[in-house]
């Protein structure tokens, strides 16, 4: 039997769970529908919900099911957030509304729309590098921007400079002047 699977799921206060052919959770930070499997079957009870299969069929998609329902309990309850970093001199980016502006060294500025219910933050830059905060109730969609964000400039190997996660690590390659020679 699947590990994940069995764990239940805690509901916090304020969050709203209806279970139908999808699950639909509702909290404060929003709302959000989970897909069921066939062969899975979930139960509210004593403010927890639980999972369970019919057989050996649907083993695959317990814990999946079981996962993606935690993520929406918590997305709806606390939400998520993906912190990247702007390394670069004359590097930034500026937000007004939902379209974020990124001067990211190319010959215009770059325009990102932020889809609805993803929010974006910029703090104050420190030595060349600028934080960009991230919150969003869905863990997924809130992945996928923070992926477009970094595709914009994703960081060079040889300057380090460009758009990464926070908690990113990168090895600075040498260039020629450091190749040696004979």
């Amino acid at each position: 039997m699947s590990r994940i699977g069995r764990k239940p799921i805690p509901l916090p206060k304020g969050v709203k769970v209806q279970i139908g052919e999808e699950l639909k959770v509702e909290g404060p930070k929003g709302k959000l529908t989970v897909p069921i499997p066939p062969g899975i079957q979930v139960r509210q009870k004593d403010g927890t919900l639980e999972f369970q299969r019919d057989g050996q069929q649907s083993r695959a998609f317990h814990g999946l099911a079981r996962a993606l329902a935690a993520n929406a309990v918590q997305g709806v309850s606390s939400g998520f957030t993906r912190e990247l970093a702007i390394f670069g001199i004359g590097y930034r980016c500026e937000v007004k509304g939902r379209i974020a502006t990124f001067s990211l060294g190319y010959s215009h500025p770059i325009e990102f729309y932020l889809p609805d219910g993803i929010d974006l933050k910029v703090d104050k830059p420190v030595n060349n590098l600028t934080p960009l905060i991230l919150t969003g109730a869905d863990k997924q969609q809130l992945g996928q921007v923070a992926a477009n964000m970094r595709a914009l400039r994703p960081p060079d190997p040889y300057k380090n400079k460009g758009i990464r996660y926070a908690n990113e690590v990168l090895r600075k390659k040498v260039g020629k002047t450091g190749a040696g020679g004979k």
